[in-house]
C-alpha cells in the first residue's frame, strides 16, 4: 500500500480493498520500523491518527466523502495541533502543547484526513538543509549521508521514504521546492495569501506560506484543494472562492507560453541540471508550448533582499519567546533581564540566533533606510521583473536548485553558501507568486527539479501543467535505492 500515491489510496479505499485504519496502521509500522533512518518523525500521534481512521472509515460507508478521507498524512511541526508537542523544531518550543488546531490543519481534519504525526523540520525553519533542528539532522532516503533540503526536510524524507503518502510543508524562500528537488517529489508553495497562516508559527510573516509535498502532482492537488481557503482569522489571507484543483488537470497545455530566464542557467549551476531541464523544456514545446527567452534582471539581487528582510521579521516574530508566558524558560534567573538572556541563549540554536542578531541590527536606528527599506525598494523590483515578464508569458520554468542534494556538513561553516541554495526559489516568496518542483532527472544518482512559476493565484495552471509532464515520464514514480 505504501507505494500508492494519495489518488490510488483513495480509489482503494472506495473499492474497500482496505479500510482507513488498515491503511494508517499500516504506514505507523512502516514508521515505528523504518524511521530510525532518516529521523523524520518527531512525533506519531498513533492513538489520534486511529481514531480518526475510525471516523474516516464511518464517512466513507456513507458514500459521503472528501477525496482525502481516510488518507494518512503527516504535519510538519511548525503547524499547531491541538494536544500535540509543537516545537518547530528548536529546544525553545519543546515543552509547547498547543490548545487549538492550526487552520491547515483544521482544514485537512474536516476533509477526512488522518495525522500520522508531526516531522521534524529545520529550527523555526531557518536552514536549506535540515541540520538546524533540536532534534537532529533529517537525513536524505536517496542518500543517507546527504541532507533532504529544508527547511521542511522532514516532509519531504518521510514521503520519500514511503512514510507518509503526503505532508504538509512550508516555503519562506524555497522550503517546500528545494527538498522536493533533492527528494525527487511534487512540492508546491501556492501564492502568498491562499492558505491561512493562522496557527502556522511564523518565520518572516510577509514572506512565509504553507503548501505540500507529495509524491505526484495529482496528489498536490488534491491535498491542496483541502488545505486552501479564506480565513478571517488570517489578516494576510487573501478571500477567494476554494477551489477544486483537480477539476483542471485535463487541460491541454496547446499554447501555453514558457518563460525560460537566462538567469537561471549562468554560473554555478551544473551543467547535467540544466540539461535535465532543457530536455523537459523541449518536451513542452512538443505538446504544443513556446518557449519565450525572458529577463529577470535583479534575480542576483534576491539573496541578499532576503536575507536583510526575513531575518528583520523573524527577530520581531521571535522577541514573544522570551521564558514569560510559554515555552523553554532558565533555571533560578536573578532578575527580568537575567531571564530574559539565559531563556533565548538556551533556547535558541546558533542559525535563529544569527538571523535574529543580523535582523536586529538592520531594523536598528541608522541602519534601517540603509539595509531595510533599501532591501524592500530591490523587493518592488523583482516583482516588477516577474509583472512585465508575465506580460508576454503563462508561466516560467527553469532549475529549482544549482546542485542535487548535499553531504552533511559540506556548507555548515560557510552561512553564505548555504543562503545560495536558494538562489532560484527565493525571488518568488519576494514576489508573492505561486511556484511548484517536480523531479525532471538525476543527476549523481540522486533526483533533481523542474521549477514551474506562475501567476498570482495560477496553481491550478501550474499542477497541470507538472500533471500533463508526470502522465509522460516516470521521474516521479522513481524511488530512492532500497526502498521496499
Amino acid at each position: 500500500m505504501h507505494t500508492k500515491t494519495i489518488a490510488e489510496l483513495a480509489a482503494g479505499l472506495r473499492a474497500k480493498e482496505y479500510t482507513s485504519v488498515e491503511l494508517t496502521q499500516h504506514f505507523l509500522n512502516r514508521i515505528k520500523n523504518l524511521d530510525s533512518q532518516y529521523n523524520s518523525f518527531v512525533s506519531i500521534t498513533e492513538e489520534i491518527a486511529l481514531a480518526q481512521a475510525k471516523e474516516a472509515d464511518e464517512r466513507l460507508a456513507k458514500g459521503d466523502a472528501n477525496p482525502l478521507c481516510g488518507i494518512p498524512i503527516a504535519h510538519k511541526d511548525i503547524f499547531c495541533t491541538n494536544g500535540v508537542r509543537t516545537a518547530c523544531g528548536s529546544k525553545m518550543l519543546d515543552n509547547f502543547i498547543p490548545p487549538y488546531d492550526a487552520t491547515v490543519v483544521e482544514n485537512l481534519r474536516a476533509a477526512g484526513a488522518v495525522m500520522l504525526g508531526k516531522v521534524n523540520m529545520d529550527e523555526f525553519a531557518m536552514g536549506s538543509s535540515n541540520e538546524t533542528s533540536f532534534y537532529g539532522p533529517v537525513k536524505n532516503p536517496w542518500d543517507t549521508d546527504c541532507v533532504p533540503g529544508g527547511s521542511s526536510g522532514g516532509s519531504a524524507a518521510a514521503v520519500a521514504g514511503l512514510l507518509a503518502p503526503g505532508a504538509t510543508a512550508t516555503d519562506t524562500g524555497g522550503s517546500i521546492r528545494q527538498p522536493a528537488s533533492h527528494c525527487g517529489l511534487t512540492g508546491i508553495k501556492p501564492t502568498y495569501g491562499r492558505v491561512s497562516r493562522w496557527g502556522m508559527i511564523a518565520f518572516a510573516s510577509s514572506l512565509d506560506q504553507a503548501g505540500v509535498l507529495t509524491r505526484s502532482a495529482e496528489d498536490a492537488a488534491i491535498m491542496l484543494s483541502a488545505m486552501a481557503s479564506y480565513d478571517d482569522k488570517d489578516s494576510t489571507c487573501i478571500n477567494q472562492p476554494t477551489e477544486d484543483y483537480t477539476a483542471t488537470l485535463g487541460n491541454s497545455l496547446d499554447g501555453l507560453r514558457i518563460g525560460v530566464p537566462k538567469e537561471y542557467f549562468g554560473e554555478g549551476l551544473r551543467p547535467e541540471i540544466a540539461e535535465h531541464v532543457r530536455t523537459a523544456l523541449k518536451w513542452y514545446e512538443g505538446q504544443g508550448a513556446t518557449l519565450v527567452d525572458i529577463e529577470l534582471p535583479h534575480t542576483h539581487l534576491s539573496v541578499p533582499a532576503y536575507y536583510v528582510i526575513a531575518p528583520a521579521e523573524c527577530s520581531a516574530n521571535l522577541s514573544r519567546f522570551d521564558g514569560v508566558r510559554y515555552g523553554h524558560r532558565c533555571d533560578d534567573p536573578k532578575d527580568l533581564n537575567d531571564l530574559y538572556k539565559r531563556t533565548r541563549a538556551e533556547g535558541f540554536g546558533d542559525e535563529v540566533k544569527r538571523r535574529i542578531l543580523v535582523g536586529t541590527y538592520a531594523l536598528s536606528a541608522g541602519y534601517y533606510d540603509a539595509y531595510y527599506r533599501k532591501a524592500m525598494k530591490v523587493r518592488r523590483l523583482i516583482k516588477q521583473d516577474f509583472d512585465q515578464a508575465f506580460e508576454k508569458v503563462d508561466v516560467i520554468m527553469g532549475p529549482t536548485t544549482t546542485a542535487p542534494a548535499f553531504k552533511f556538513g559540506a556548507k555548515g561553516n560557510d552561512p553564505v553558501a548555504m543562503y545560495l541554495e536558494d538562489i532560484y526559489t527565493i525571488a518568488t516568496n519576494l514576489a508573492g507568486l505561486p511556484g511548484l518542483s517536480i523531479p525532471c532527472g538525476l543527476v549523481d544518482e540522486k533526483p533533481v527539479g523542474l521549477q514551474v512559476i506562475g501567476k498570482a493565484f495560477d496553481e491550478g495552471k501550474l499542477l497541470n501543467v507538472a500533471h500533463q509532464y508526470q502522465l509522460a515520464t516516470d521521474f516521479h514514480q522513481l524511488t530512492a535505492p532500497g526502498i521496499k
